[in-house]
């Protein structure tokens, strides 16, 4: 975020262009990345250099005067360099308020050059983690003066230039051509210095809760990767960000053509491609508003889109297909005779893309698995739901059948799809599957009555022999009497009602399999 002119005060504002030169820099860097250069341009300018340890080491190297940390403060660097730049005349020359009077005294008397630029980035603990380091190497990885250097800069900002990443270089040297920083720029890299150290804590804290999915307290940083067209409408602002130190497939994915993705691709495209890696392969979603509106499970790709296609042409047009397999020729060209806006795959054939090329607008993507999220935040007035991930699916062996009438084979792996279906539907919902595919879809229905005759409509004539799924309990016969009456022979739900009896009654008295999971799946 950039700060704008009415963050500042009056006062501020007043000042805004004014420069403050740099006369002096403390550098401590881990990421040598431009040091080089910037310490050339600062020595250029006359600027007197002080620096740490290794910054100091390679300045001299590139042949650039500097002045050690040490022989500033007159002390050692000592405990195998965790204490350097933690001394009164680092941190009184950073903080110092060079207007006030008292300020000065305290520099005067302790002989004290006040710092006008400090460039620090942190020790790398983020890779450290990454690559898997022993506990110890990870806490020696841990930064404490840097933190407190930048902290320090940044707090004073007024009067004091604090710069964390390599990309602010040229802004800085082209600042000392100019004449020194301007205050707009200062609060600028503080801005960017409280984010950088923020970021740094939370990775921390994050690495010391490992393995708790819900800590006392959840630290959540995200940073920006794009920005993005608008949000799920038009006067809605909305950007993608990524939590550090995570990888998704939104982040990794082959885009091959088609515009940029939207807001809501993103959403559908998440839904879609969570769900087929659930179903067996080859197999293929169709999702649209956040809603699986078919899905299927065939011997080829393109028998698998045709199916899930079928479930609801009128929903499908527009919506984003996902499939588990890499994306063939045949399939290709199915797709390519609807207008949809997004095609996910693990892969696809030249002759595929060649094929969908012809789509412009069309986005196809290649990307890989979604990873296993632990939980998930929602965001709420003044705070956030952050609950364990439901995991969607669950154990079929330990599903219990309530009725006289027993599954058979067949009919137990049509409950398992159509059960792994509701999972992903807005609650409520009931899904019909028959032959391996979803032919009707109730989903995000304020009663549970009013899923299963919407899913009944939507299935029309392919309801004979058909089973059903429930996200969650039938509280009444009614639902299942629906379902019944159109020719569905099994249905799975959570059971769990005091009515459960009523239901169990009423699947024998139509002749109809019933089970029960013991989990519901409530998605709102």
């Amino acid at each position: 975020m950039r700060w704008q002119p009415d963050a500042f005060t009056a006062l501020e504002r007043s000042d805004m262009s004014e420069r403050i030169p740099i006369a002096r820099a403390l550098l401590s860097v881990s990421d040598k990345t431009g040091l080089e250069a910037l310490g050339a341009a600062l020595a250029a300018a006359g600027v007197e250099i002080i620096a740490s340890g290794g910054t100091s080491r390679s300045l001299r190297e590139a042949g650039v005067d500097v002045t050690a940390v040490a022989d500033v403060t007159g002390a050692p660097e000592m405990l195998g360099g965790r204490v350097k730049t933690l001394h009164p005349k680092i941190h009184g020359a950073i903080l110092a308020d060079t207007t006030l009077p008292d300020h000065q005294a305290d520099l005067t008397n302790n002989d004290i050059s006040a710092i006008d630029l400090v460039v620090c980035n942190l020790y790398p603990f983020e890779a450290a983690v990454a690559a898997g380091k022993p506990t110890d190497v990870i806490v020696e990885n841990i930064d404490i003066g840097g933190p407190a250097m930048i902290r320090a800069a940044a707090k004073n900002h007024i009067r004091v230039a604090v710069v964390t990443t390599a990309d602010d270089y040229d802004e800085v040297m082209a600042a000392l051509e100019s004449g020194g920083t301007t205050l707009e720029q200062r609060r600028r890299f503080a801005t960017e210095a409280f984010a950088h150290t923020g970021r740094y804590d939370a990775l921390i804290h994050g690495w010391l809760t490992e393995g708790e999915p819900l800590p006392e307290t959840r630290l959540l940083v995200l940073e920006r990767v794009s920005s993005l067209r608008y949000g799920e409408n038009p006067h809605q602002q909305a950007a993608l960000y990524q939590e550090p130190g995570t990888t998704g497939w939104a982040f990794e994915l082959t885009q091959l053509q088609g515009k940029e993705l939207s807001f809501n691709n993103y959403a559908d495209t998440e839904s879609a491609w969570e769900l087929v890696q659930r179903i067996a392969t080859p197999g293929c979603v169709v999702v649209k508003h956040n809603n699986p509106c078919g899905v299927a499970q065939r011997d080829t790709v393109v028998e698998a889109f045709r199916a899930a296609r079928d479930c609801d042409p009128v929903s499908a047009f527009g919506g984003v297909v996902a499939v588990n397999e890499r994306l063939d020729e045949a399939t290709a060209k199915e797709i390519s005779e609807m207008f949809l806006e997004v095609v996910i795959c693990p892969g696809i054939t030249e002759e595929a893309a060649a094929i969908l090329a012809v789509k412009k607008n069309l986005r196809v993507l290649v990307a890989s698995p979604p990873s296993e999220a632990v939980v998930e935040v929602r965001q709420i007035d003044g705070g956030a739901l952050v609950q364990e991930m439901d995991p969607r699916l669950t154990n079929s062996q330990e599903w219990e059948v309530r009725s006289v009438k027993q599954p058979t084979p067949e009919q137990l792996a049509e409950l398992r799809l159509a059960w792994a279906i509701t999972g992903h539907c807005r609650s409520n919902s009931i899904v019909i599957v028959q032959d391996g595919a979803a032919v009707g879809i109730g989903a995000g229905d304020q009663s549970r009555v009013g899923a299963a005759e919407r899913a009944v409509r939507q299935a029309g004539d392919r309801l004979t022999g058909a089973v059903a799924a429930s996200e969650a309990l039938i509280p009444f016969r009614d639902g299942l009497d629906a379902l019944a009456a159109a020719g569905v022979v099994a249905l799975v739900e959570t059971g769990g009602s005091r009515n459960d009896q009523e239901v169990i009654d009423a699947a024998d008295e139509h002749n109809l399999v019933l089970m029960f999971t013991g989990m519901r799946h409530f998605r709102h």
